[in-house]
């Protein structure tokens, strides 16, 4: 086919179709563009909002972690605490025998000899067991314990006295048996807990 157009108008009709190619060509890459910086855009979000997913499951992770640790420090410090004041009660009632043994000593009258004593662990006192040569000692006795000077007992009460009879020989040296409760001073240096207080 014979193109009998000018040259200048082939020339410019050559150029339309190209520039039409063109045209089109930027087209799609507009398209592929846009579609790329939507991709881009998707692909951001997604990652802002996987980040952030997981900065708070870790700050909840975190924080579940410093409860439990709290709990457990507080348990402990509670444990420690229980087993103080279970360390304090039993020294309280631990008492000093040698020194608490020496100073009744000094107190019991010579008309009267001490035979036993016995821990009362509730009430916080002694049971004290002692033989005497008549009442008038076993009072005594009962006296000197309650005597707030002996920094011992707050009080000592006779439960009971009984006295065995005989004549002549047969006669024991201490008739009577006597036998107290003292409860112990609060200040008492003969306790375990109070001991810096001896001199």
């Amino acid at each position: 086919m014979i193109n009998l157009l000018p040259p200048q108008l082939q020339q410019d009709y050559r150029y339309a179709g190209r520039n039409t190619s063109l045209l089109h060509l930027v087209g799609m890459l507009g398209v592929g563009l846009i579609g790329l910086v939507l991709i881009v855009a998707a692909g951001f979000v997604y990652l802002q909002q996987t980040s952030n997913a997981f900065a708070a499951d870790a700050a909840k992770s975190a924080q579940s972690l410093q409860e439990q640790k709290q709990t457990e420090i507080e348990k402990q410090v509670q444990d420690i605490s229980s087993s103080l004041k279970l360390a304090v009660q039993v020294l309280s009632k631990e008492v000093l025998f040698s020194q608490l043994l020496k100073q009744l000593s000094i107190i019991i009258p010579s008309n009267a000899s001490l035979s036993g004593i016995n821990i009362n662990q509730l009430q916080g006192g002694v049971d004290i067991t002692a033989l005497t040569t008549d009442y008038a000692a076993a009072t005594q006795l009962q006296v000197n314990l309650a005597d707030p000077d002996n920094k011992i007992f707050a009080k000592a009460d006779i439960i009971n006295i009984t006295c065995a009879s005989g004549s002549g020989s047969a006669t024991p040296k201490y008739p009577c048996t006597v036998t107290m409760r003292a409860l112990f001073a609060k200040n008492n240096p003969f306790l375990f807990i109070n001991s810096k207080v001896v001199k």
